[in-house]
């Protein structure tokens, strides 16, 4: 997607199991799919088409305990365990989350990750992913770092540990890449791009993320930490609330009924003051979708920044029901998009074209304007406002 014409396509595994960390698995998988990176996710026991339960694990920092988990996404397997091909695979990345302690009792997996280690072959690991590591003897004289709890078995296998800081610390030693949680999504992502041979063009860009309160969980995180693996400046901010404030996320998962289903996600940490924004020192405009934009299209602050975009010819990207801001705005005259289906005709009454939402990673773009029906596109949708942003990812 993000990978110029011509080039030779790399190939990752991202090795999943149940209540794996939902933004240690979706966040990478979504993000190197962006920048034109062939991401096969698999599980042992299981299949193409399959599903792995997610996890929302919350560390609390000085505290006793260690952190607190609640239920995630669904992550749909789009690869088979049983027929990996070692040899067409040019990295591999571990999420953390409860998985890799079962995964690293599995000879086929630890198998997997020492050929891996003794190729010398681009790896990453968070949080507990590196459990997988430690039985394949990958850290041995190593330099990486992950959660303190870590830090006893990490260095009975022979790791060199470095004591983080921060839940967002990051260490690079040769191919090894580790890191402590999806805070540090970021620059763990960023350095495994570059051992993969990776080279970011043109990015300092700056771009503005819109959100509310239940806005949807992989729409605000996913662009926001994407978007910064590539050297943009971005700010999330939502009307009232200022820089440090929380926005609370929903988790929504098409469970094959006509609609889908909703639960409580994280608490979105805000980075910037909604009344400070000016339109004028931001390059893009992201609209996240979830149950927040039925409320931002009442607002006409939010309504003046959006048609602010939109009258500079901005990239402006939507996802699902972002839409609904659009709609409000009366900004979709003569334009072609996708989203939620549950949107089209609001979005046919408006002027606009609605592309309809299958399959359901469709994602439109239209001049300035790129739509995802759904977080499921989120990878083609950032490839295509990185084109728009003039970033572009070369190996």
């Amino acid at each position: 997607m993000g990978n110029p014409k011509g080039e030779v396509q790399r190939r990752v595994l991202l090795l999943c199991g149940d209540y794996m960390e939902d933004y240690e698995a979706m966040v990478p998988f979504q993000a190197l799919q962006a920048f034109g990176v062939s991401v096969d996710a698999v599980s042992p026991v299981k299949k193409a088409g399959d599903i792995c339960a997610t996890a929302i694990t919350i560390q609390v920092e000085s505290t006793d305990q260690a952190n607190k988990e609640s239920r995630g996404h669904n992550f749909t397997l789009n690869a088979t365990f049983d027929d990996i091909e070692f040899d067409k695979y040019d990295g591999l990345v571990i999420p953390g989350g409860r998985s890799p302690e079962h995964l690293a009792m599995k000879a086929s997996v630890v198998e997997l990750a020492r050929k891996f280690s003794d190729s010398r072959k681009p790896i990453a690991a968070i949080c507990h992913g590196l459990l997988v590591l430690a039985p394949a003897g990958a850290v041995k004289g190593r330099k990486c770092t992950a959660v303190s709890t870590m830090k006893p078995g990490l260095v009975a296998a022979g790791a060199h540990w470095v004591e983080p800081d921060t839940l967002s610390v990051c260490v690079a030693d040769d191919n090894l890449t580790t890191g402590v949680t999806y805070y540090g999504n970021p620059e763990f992502i960023g350095l495994f791009l570059k051992a993969l041979g990776g080279n970011i063009c043109a990015s300092e860009r700056r771009v503005l993320i819109i959100i509310g309160n239940y806005a949807e969980d992989y729409e605000v995180t996913v662009p926001y930490q994407t978007l910064k693996v590539l050297g943009c400046h971005v700010d999330v901010v939502c009307p009232k609330k200022k820089a440090g404030d929380t926005c609370p996320t929903a988790i929504r998962d098409l469970e094959g009924g006509q609609t889908y289903s909703e639960i409580r996600g994280h608490n979105f940490v805000l980075t910037a003051d909604f009344e400070s924004i000016d339109a004028s020192s931001y390059d893009a405009l992201v609209l996240p979708g979830g149950k927040a934009p039925e409320f931002l299209a009442l607002k006409e602050d939010v309504i003046v920044l959006v048609k602010q975009f939109m009258e500079a010819r901005k990239p402006v990207a939507s996802i699902c029901h972002g839409l609904e801001i659009l709609v409000a705005a009366g900004v979709l005259q003569g334009k072609k998009c996708t989203g939620y289906p549950g949107i089209k005709a609001r979005v046919v009454s408006s002027g606009g074209t609605f592309v309809e939402a299958d399959p359901i990673d469709r994602c439109v773009t239209d001049g300035n304007l790129v739509t995802a029906a759904a977080w499921h596109g989120q990878p083609e949708l950032i490839s295509q406002l990185m084109t728009l942003l003039d970033i572009q990812v070369s190996f």
